[in-house]
């Protein structure tokens, strides 16, 4: 019910770009500028242990960090579908660099479930679901396959140093019983809003790894993400 009455709201109140507070739009050219840019390999530094090869599509600052917000945490749905197609971009990159061939299996970092309760929405899974569909709209293949979970509550991660957010993940994440049969068939991408630090592809790496065929071009796992941090996208340029 809140969120059919957020969508609905959106048609009939009068809007703001969620990035840059423009009157009468949702997304500006500027801002949805922002987050059309070329969608780059991103390190975190210090790398955690089991980072896949990640891309991002644009840098967490300024219009990209403002939209990203808006969408999570005020409930600005419309705002899915210009995000999912960064991510989709991203998803791209990636691929293109992998040379390999199949379906796209978008796997969602999953969200904790009092997050979502609070928020009214899974602000990761509507992105990705929004990027699956601007995926098959320009002929490729892809589907979300929402197979992790939380297998314990996790502290917020607000505040905490790289070491700490890897110690409070460890171990956070599993694949849901018969994963395997599902994941079997494509090529895996794991998908997240936002990269920081790493600790939480790299933890749902881990809980994914054991789910993944063994042999053949599926055994490459690959992660997207809408943004990373600025640091990220200097380093991969060094």
């Amino acid at each position: 019910m809140r969120e059919w009455w957020r969508e609905f709201a959106g048609l009939v109140l009068p809007v703001a770009c969620g990035g840059c507070g423009r009157p009468r739009t949702e997304l500006c050219a500027g801002c949805g500028d922002a987050l059309g840019g070329e969608p780059r390999r991103v390190r975190p530094s210090p790398e955690p242990p089991g980072l896949p090869a990640v891309h991002a599509g644009a840098p967490y600052e300024n219009a990209v960090r403002a939209l990203l917000l808006a969408h999570k945490e005020r409930g600005a749905l419309t705002l899915a579908r210009p995000l999912g197609g960064a991510l989709a971009a991203a998803v791209r990159a990636g691929q293109a660099r992998s040379g390999e061939g199949g379906p796209l299996l978008l796997v969602p970092v999953p969200s904790a479930r009092r997050a979502t309760a609070a928020r009214g929405h899974d602000p990761v899974r509507r992105i990705a679901l929004a990027a699956s569909a601007a995926l098959r709209r320009s002929g490729t293949p892809a589907r979300v396959l929402p197979v992790l979970r939380q297998r314990r509550r996790v502290a917020d991660q607000a505040g905490l140093r790289a070491a700490q957010r890897r110690a409070n993940l460890a171990g956070a994440l599993e694949a849901v019983p018969g994963s395997e049969r599902l994941l079997a068939d494509g090529r895996v991408v794991l998908v997240d809003d936002l990269m920081t630090t790493g600790a939480t592809l790299a933890e749902a790496a881990r809980a994914v790894g054991p789910a993944l065929p063994r042999t053949g071009a599926y055994r490459h796992l690959r992660a997207a993400v809408v943004a990373a941090s600025p640091s990220a996208f200097e380093i991969n340029r060094n």
